[in-house]
């Protein structure tokens, strides 16, 4: 999964550490009433939107898009978005759907999260793409963001068939996902200790 993407380095030494143990993360998928149930529907997720992504991921950059304040994140010094800066992210974008339905939640997922938080933190943001965009994402988008992503993947994951209960439970074990990624991707933002 993901061979090719540029800057997509998941399972590699590259990316960063968690500092949470597999034993804290358990306790924080508790949190949210993650289950195996929920891995399970995940999974199917997966299978639901594979062949739907792209259109996901333009409903998605339409949003952004439509948002001065959002694509500012995406531009250069001359206010213009950066083309080759939001395909990478794009291509990444599609793969991190396909990691949060069908990856193990382990300890490469849990550290890649961790990753993604860097990338949006002035620690990391920009040094990927070798960018000179705006240099720092504030936490507050990333925690707004939960609503938008969530609510909108719905509709996709009704188009295949499955049952309102089926399609209810995808839903809800992604909403889930999202809020344990968001949590985890706030780390770089928090004072040592507080985390």
């Amino acid at each position: 999964m993901g061979a090719g993407i540029a800057g997509y380095t998941y399972g590699t030494e590259a990316v960063a550490h968690s500092p949470l143990s597999i034993e804290d993360f358990e306790l924080l998928k508790q949190t949210v009433l993650f289950t195996q149930e929920d891995e399970q529907y995940l999974r199917l997720a997966g299978e639901v939107l594979q062949d739907q992504i792209e259109a996901i991921l333009d409903l998605w950059y339409s949003f952004v898009g439509s948002h001065p304040h959002l694509v500012h994140y995406f531009s250069g010094a001359d206010n213009q978005p950066i083309a080759d800066y939001l395909s990478a992210v794009r291509k990444r974008f599609a793969q991190w759907i396909l990691d949060t339905c069908n990856r193990p939640y382990d300890q490469d997922w849990l550290n890649y999260q961790e990753e993604i938080g860097l990338r949006h933190h002035r620690l990391k943001k920009n040094q990927t793409d070798h960018v000179q965009a705006a240099p720092h994402i504030g936490l507050r988008y990333l925690i707004a963001f939960i609503y938008p992503i969530t609510a909108t993947i719905k509709p996709f994951l009704a188009q295949k068939g499955h049952s309102a209960d089926d399609v209810e439970k995808m839903h809800q074990a992604w909403f889930k996902s999202i809020v344990l990624q968001v949590a985890l991707w706030s780390h770089p933002y928090v004072k040592e200790g507080d985390f």
